[in-house]
């Protein structure tokens, strides 16, 4: 029970910057996110540090220490001022945008409790975004990766090396993201010369059907037989040590050793095999619409941040196919 209680309990807030009623219900709130919401704690964590800079910040904009009352009656212009002193300490928008949904979660909490209404939340917009391009991996470095030769003096067991291979071949080989990968059952993958295709559950538990490598079965393959744990067809394709399904930390961490071993950036992620996928294949003539359904995207707006990563390649397109060029 006292480990259960600690799940659900929220660590006090020192908010000397508010009375002891809003305090109250600032914990009260952290608490309702972690036991309703289950969100984590470093969540958890980045709300509560966002509403107690609030605070402090409308405690001293005001000369007074904040109310429940005076919260709830707080203005468009006091939350711009907020936003704008946060700003200029060089906080992203993306953080902005962070304290602006904090903010607009606890108000929603208030109101539900029928501890006040916080309209003027809503009527502040979100910072903007900006789309960050991602950072595919150079074609050399990619192959690299996905080679268990790379991994043969690593101070693990063989079958270990074999299978980090087998699922950095599988990411790169099919763009592939990392939990669609681990998600694999034994049956759902065909042995080499059995097929070319594999059937993956992505995001919102959609299917859809990816060409897969020969030389990537052939290193599944390999895995398989080097394995000492059993692969039934239900059970998942990649296990742990001991034998339970394999986690995304574990691939996450065997590609930090490489980055080092091969003097990669640390944008070289997992997931950034999976940009190098849909990277390559566009900078190889391969059709934006292709990708998008190879990659699972809803939306081709979604694939189309590729084309800016290989801007050289389509203006060669350009002069190449324009009548006037």
């Amino acid at each position: 029970m006292a480990k259960a209680r600690a799940k659900t309990e929220v660590q006090p807030l020192e908010l000397t910057c508010a009375d002891e009623t809003l305090s109250l219900e600032v914990m009260r709130w952290l608490s309702h996110l972690r036991a309703e919401r289950r969100l984590s704690a470093k969540t958890l964590e980045a709300y509560a540090r966002d509403v107690r800079q609030c605070l402090a910040f409308l405690a001293e904009h005001w000369g007074a220490q904040v109310t429940l009352k005076r919260f709830a009656a707080l203005e468009a212009t006091d939350i711009r001022s907020f936003l704008a002193m946060r700003r200029a300490d060089d906080i992203g928008g993306r953080s902005l945008a962070r304290s602006l949904a904090g903010l607009r979660s606890f108000g929603r909490f208030l109101e539900r409790e029928g501890k006040g209404r916080v309209g003027a939340l809503s009527a502040i917009r979100a910072p903007k975004i900006g789309k960050s391009l991602p950072k595919p991996i150079q074609i050399a470095a990619a192959k690299r990766l996905a080679d268990a030769d790379e991994r043969a003096g690593e101070d693990r067991d063989p079958w270990i090396w074999a299978r980090d291979a087998a699922v950095m071949a599988l990411l790169y080989g099919s763009g592939l993201r990392i939990s669609e990968a681990l998600g694999l059952k034994r049956r759902e993958v065909p042995g080499p010369g059995e097929g070319d295709v594999i059937i993956v559950t992505g995001k919102g538990n959609k299917t859809r059907m990816v060409p897969v490598l020969q030389n990537v079965l052939a290193l599944v393959q390999d895995y398989a037989a080097m394995c000492p744990h059993p692969l039934p067809p239900e059970g998942p394709m990649f296990v742990g040590a001991r034998g339970g399904p394999l986690k995304a930390r574990i691939i996450q961490l065997t590609m930090k050793r490489l980055r080092g071993a091969l003097g990669l950036p640390d944008s070289a992620t997992p997931h950034a095999l999976r940009h190098s996928f849909a990277t390559h294949l566009l900078s190889r003539g391969g059709d934006l619409r292709a990708i998008q359904e190879l990659l699972g995207h809803a939306s081709l707006s979604t694939t189309q941040i590729y084309t800016g990563i290989d801007s050289e390649r389509l203006l060669e397109v350009y002069r190449n196919a324009h009548p006037r060029a």
